[in-house]
């Protein structure tokens, strides 16, 4: 018998909604290994599991499986300027009348994950395959776009993405940039011409999921932030940090929008959020889209706890990550949240704030980064075995067992 069957006669019900690992685990998986570890210690327990996308990796499998949709394989021009094998979706469930509706995420052209270690310079990574799969979206008939931006390996502000859908971003001789070169060459940008993007785009609609609190320019923005995580030099930093600049100021005539630099969401997937502006695009805190397809509210009535994860917990998860998303949900019904991390970052105590009630991390012993994505799923699956059993204990003690 049981630490929890002593304490309750009946079975826990746990609600279990994680974002996934950066290049180590899918949420599907992650939620697989959550549900393991809790089954080991409580096999009564009845677990719900709702794997969660941010807009990066998954986020296109995640939304069509909700929509019992389908993948469509494509190949585009990856990140370094190779062609790689990516894919859209197709979303399902649709009427008669309704729109037919395609999702793609950026980082299956153009994220980090698709960069080797030893390659990553975001000055010369391009998002010229977002372009494409925008293409591939269009070609299947898709009058509607959802993009993902998340996960990425590029700060180009969308000027691959551009060109691949036929604009020229011009020089101050009004010399054509050169096509998918990446972000550094945004520096000798002086004007963005339209007038040859294809005609489609005028009748379609994008909605593009992104991190509101990411913006284009500043000490907080996307080069600074994000520039050294995808391998930029503090020489690289401050280059590409003119470089967005110099797409702000281009981008505010066009958009008429003095605002540019700060807006939030133009940061996101290294100024991507802003190329997707230009070409009519309606930016959304990503979560608001996932809420419109994966339906959380009815599942809290169904649980006692939830628990939820993400591959770093630090100072930035209350802006717009799922896990400080999830227990703002959760704290609207009363109920207690757990999230797993793979990491614990600087100022993480201010998820208690935002209802994270605990976090562990899933490394209790030293380990390289590689052997930890390694053992991804293996550790994962015993914190949650640490956690259930932690509970357990809370659970008789509150009992007076």
């Amino acid at each position: 018998m049981t630490a929890w069957s002593v304490a309750s006669k009946n079975p826990i019900r746990i609600l279990v909604c994680p974002s996934g690992f950066k290049g180590s685990l899918q949420p599907t998986t992650a939620a697989n290994c959550i549900e393991d570890g809790i089954l080991a210690v409580e096999p009564q327990a009845v677990v719900r599991k709702v794997p969660l996308v941010d807009g990066g990796e998954g986020f296109t499998r995640a939304l069509v499986a909700a929509t019992h949709g389908v993948i469509q394989p494509v190949s585009v021009c990856g990140p370094l300027g190779q062609p790689i094998k990516s894919f859209i979706g197709v979303l399902g469930h649709r009427e008669d009348g309704e729109p037919c509706t395609a999702v793609i995420e950026m980082a299956a052209a153009a994220g980090l994950s698709l960069v080797p270690s030893d390659c990553r310079n975001p000055g010369v990574t391009t998002t010229y395959g977002v372009g494409e799969l925008i293409l591939a979206a269009l070609d299947a008939g898709a009058t509607r776009i959802l993009v993902g931006c998340g996960d990425s390996g590029t700060c180009d502000g969308g000027a691959g993405m551009l060109q691949a859908l036929g604009a020229r971003l011009l020089d101050a001789h009004g010399a054509p940039l050169p096509i998918a070169q990446g972000g550094e060459s945004l520096l000798a940008l002086h004007s963005i011409d339209l007038s040859a993007v294809d005609r489609r785009l005028q009748h379609t609609k994008i909605d593009v999921a992104v991190n509101w609190h990411n913006v284009l320019c500043g000490p907080n923005g996307v080069s600074n932030v994000f520039g050294p995580q995808k391998g930029a030099t503090p020489a690289q930093t401050a280059r590409l940090s003119q470089a967005m600049e110099a797409l702000a100021d281009v981008s505010s005539h066009i958009l008429e929008d003095e605002n540019v630099r700060l807006a939030p969401g133009g940061g996101a997937s290294g100024g991507l959020g802003t190329g997707l502006r230009l070409i009519g695009a309606r930016l959304q805190p990503r979560f608001e889209i996932v809420k419109q397809y994966i339906n959380l509210r009815g599942m809290f009535d169904e649980c006692d706890l939830v628990v939820t994860a993400e591959g770093g917990i630090d100072y930035q998860t209350p802006r717009d990550k799922i896990p400080a998303e999830v227990a703002r949900l959760a704290k609207k019904h009363g109920l207690p949240v757990i999230a797993i991390a793979g990491t614990i970052g600087p100022g993480a105590r201010v998820n208690y704030d935002v209802g994270i009630d605990a976090f562990t991390c899933i490394l209790q012993r030293p380990m390289t980064l590689d052997d930890a994505v390694e053992e991804a799923e293996s550790l994962t699956r015993e914190s949650a075995e640490l956690v259930m059993r932690i509970v357990s204990i809370g659970r008789m003690l509150g009992h007076g067992q």
